[in-house]
């Protein structure tokens, strides 16, 4: 499956600023700011999940890219976890937990079973917690229950 191009971007200042004097400063780019933790993202959180190759029997496909606060570079090797209440599991349930790796581009790919709505949300679970940058939960929505991808993005500040 080909990776859709992540959604946020690193955005550049396109202007000069003048100052007293005459002098022009050139444009400098934006920073990339830090991904935050979402309210409810650590729920049933299991540090040092495996990394696994996929949870459970799959068919669907949680993705997204890891990048580095302020310049937006791309992170490889970076360890995200993910969790969901789905069609083989609870979402406090171990085997419904997994680890995955960012590749050299700072993408990363982890397949599960189809999420299901809990609590009237379809909805998973990713954290980075590694000790290299800050930890981050994130618990991002799925538009429809029927959906069978979710994507999620890092962006990771030093810790």
């Amino acid at each position: 499956m080909a990776f859709k191009t992540p959604s946020r971007r690193l955005f550049i200042a396109g202007s000069a600023a003048t100052v007293a004097g005459g002098l022009s400063l050139p444009a400098r780019a934006q920073g990339l700011a830090p991904t935050r933790s979402m309210r409810g993202g650590s729920n049933n959180y299991l540090p040092d999940a495996p990394i696994v190759e996929k949870i459970g029997g799959g068919g669907f496909i949680m993705y997204g890219s890891v990048r580095r606060a302020g310049d937006g570079a791309p992170l490889a090797g970076q360890r995200i976890q993910v969790w969901a209440h789905t069609t083989e599991g609870h979402e406090r349930d171990p085997h419904s937990h997994g680890a995955t790796l960012s590749d050299e581009n700072g993408m990363y790919r982890l397949e599960m079973p189809q999420i299901v709505p809990a609590f009237g949300q379809a909805h998973g679970h990713l954290a980075y917690d590694s000790a290299e940058f800050k930890t981050v939960f994130l618990r991002p929505l799925m538009s429809s229950p029927n959906d069978t991808s979710l994507e999620a993005n890092f962006v990771l500040q030093p810790a």
